[in-house]
């Protein structure tokens, strides 16, 4: 959305989910002030979406699925530039440069996609700007001071988690170290609030503070607020890379080269280097260094 945003800054930008609903107008949805200007869902992609786009001609049309059928469909809506990877850009009105080859990488995909439609590199310039109350509560439940670390415990699948052991002897390595562990636990976690609250009496569990809200903008303001932050390949982690704060990625059963976080500053840890192919094969020794590490060349203080 930043990249699309640099690329038509005065545009009317439209996000088409055209048979489901679409985080953009849920839990994304505080984010996209000054980068999103409309949702439609749930309109098909036929004479549906028309009606719901209204009268005029599209200027860009950016087809992100790959779906053959879906991809004629949209054409009928003759834009006056249409990209699609859709049969390796065989429908397309824009077509990559001789010799492309499609990224692993799926952000990077859509990124190109960006690129082909506006003519010049995609840039996805800045930070989010996060509504001003979710800033106001990350800095009262991590105030200035400490040298917070986030650790983001859970994971879409639990086979990608790294297990709750390991993050107990993290967290307890870098107490030791004069650190504040900071555990960040969503609702698909809830069996282990309890727990780790036991074995770790003095790290913060801010989300749980907040009423175990699973907010995203409140993520990501808590990740700003650390020094460094460590996640397994989840969505905690992606929102913590979207918050700037230097991120060590644990990957086990999936692949870093397609699912790796878009983060300004990553070090990526594989199990396959320990090994493994599960999480778990990721030893807290290398983990804790890692940390060290990132926390030790990241950015300024968190803001007061």
């Amino acid at each position: 959305m930043r990249a699309l945003r640099h690329a038509w800054p005065g545009a009317d930008l439209i996000w088409i989910a055209g048979r489901g609903r679409s985080a953009y107008a849920g839990a994304l949805a505080p984010l996209m002030p000054g980068l999103l200007d409309r949702v439609i869902e749930e309109c098909g992609v036929g004479s549906g979406l028309r009606a719901a786009l209204g009268a005029g001609r599209l200027d860009a049309l950016i087809d992100t699925q790959s779906h053959v059928g879906t991809t004629l469909a949209l054409r009928l809506l003759r834009p006056r530039r249409f990209v699609s990877a859709a049969a390796d850009y065989w429908l397309s009105g824009v077509r990559p440069p001789r010799g492309y080859r499609k990224p692993r990488r799926l952000i990077r995909r859509l990124l190109d996609l960006a690129a082909f439609a506006a003519g010049r590199p995609a840039v996805p310039d800045g930070r989010l700007a996060l509504p001003a109350e979710a800033v106001a509560q990350a800095a009262a439940l991590l105030p200035a001071g400490p040298s917070y670390i986030a650790q983001a415990v859970g994971a879409g699948g639990r086979h990608k988690a790294w297990p709750a052991g390991h993050h107990i002897a993290l967290a307890e390595a870098l107490a030791a170290q004069g650190r504040v562990p900071v555990l960040l636990l969503g609702p698909a976690e809830q069996d282990l609030v309890a727990p780790l609250m036991a074995a770790l009496p003095t790290a913060r569990f801010p989300l749980q503070d907040a009423g175990g809200t699973a907010d995203v903008a409140l993520t990501i303001a808590l990740g700003a607020r650390c020094a460094a932050a460590v996640a397994a390949d989840s969505g905690a982690g992606h929102m913590l890379a979207a918050s700037g704060v230097p991120l060590v990625s644990l990957f086990g059963p999936t692949d870093p080269a397609k699912f790796a976080p878009w983060a300004e500053r990553a070090t990526i840890l594989r199990a396959q280097d320990f090994g493994g192919t599960e999480t778990a094969a990721i030893p807290v020794a290398a983990a804790l260094e890692a940390v060290a590490a990132a926390a030790a060349a990241g950015s300024a203080p968190p803001p007061v």
